[in-house]
């Protein structure tokens, strides 16, 4: 359970509250409806096979400290989020998110292999030094914002998702036992990984069009949000495909490719953020 009731802030579990969702099958021809009640946990030891699998591909296809990056999503449980299927029948984990403070945890191999992937991957001459500074000399005021989730959830529920993580964060800047967990929390930038479907050869500028055909199809609908509000981005090549045979046909007749992308959000631009999200949502 997370701290005390905030007012309009989520509680985990069984006060908190779980949104019904009515889906559909991918498969046109078929009609048939399901319903499921999605609810939000607390992270726990339990959560560890379905958030490995969630995170299988966050940094492609590189063999890394993968599983000292879960331990430290699942042990951090003031500030962090799991979904589930809010039935005894169905133990399957459907998304996954939090803040890790790259300073605090910069002693895990995990995080110091992360570090050294994203050196790597950027080639943005105007943009590694800023990325180093984060990284490096400014790590303890970054949060390294991990987000991963199957792709049908249903969008009623990243609105409240993020409104869970940020509320939880504000709270923990308050609420956190020691002065040091405190100023953890305290975050001036946000820096994010993920992926997106980008047009091959497209001319652009910041990640975003220059021509009526845009050349980036985003997976997940915040990141474009999250993009145009960011201090810089940039693109890298992915060797991880993970698309669906329809996906590929369409992917290949539009030329487009998967791509990594790499964001830095200062948080004061939070709010602006979770407007625009929920805005986007209810369109």
């Amino acid at each position: 359970m997370k701290s005390d009731d905030r007012g309009n802030g989520f509680m985990k579990h069984a006060s908190k509250e779980k949104h019904r969702e009515s889906e559909s099958s991918d498969e046109e021809e078929s009609e048939a409806l399901f319903q499921a009640d999605f609810a939000f946990f607390d992270p726990k030891s339990d959560d560890f096979h379905g958030v490995k699998i969630l995170l299988q591909t966050y940094l492609d296809n590189r063999e890394w400290d993968l599983s000292g990056f879960v331990d430290l999503i699942l042990g951090q449980t003031t500030v962090g989020t799991v979904v589930k299927i809010d039935s005894e029948e169905d133990d399957g984990l459907f998304a996954v998110i939090s803040a890790l403070n790259l300073g605090r945890y910069k002693d895990h191999r995990c995080i110091a292999e992360l570090k050294q992937y994203l050196l790597k991957v950027c080639q943005e001459r105007t943009i590694i030094d800023d990325l180093r500074l984060l990284l490096e000399e400014q790590a303890q005021s970054v949060g390294l914002l991990v987000s991963q989730r199957v792709v049908n959830l249903p969008p009623q529920l990243f609105p409240p998702l993020h409104d869970a993580l940020f509320d939880e964060i504000t709270w923990a800047t308050e609420d956190e036992p020691t002065e040091e967990l405190r100023k953890s929390f305290g975050f001036k930038v946000y820096l994010l990984i993920s992926k997106v479907y980008k047009l091959k050869n497209a001319n652009q500028k910041h990640g975003r069009s220059t021509d009526n055909d845009d050349p980036i199809i985003y997976i997940k609908p915040e990141d474009e949000i999250f993009q145009k509000l960011s201090l810089w981005s940039f693109n890298f090549p992915l060797h991880t495909q993970q698309v669906t045979a329809h996906e590929a046909m369409y992917l290949q007749l539009r030329n487009y490719q998967l791509m990594g992308l790499v964001m830095a959000v200062e948080a004061d631009k939070v709010s602006t953020f979770r407007q625009q999200l929920k805005a986007l949502i209810t369109e």
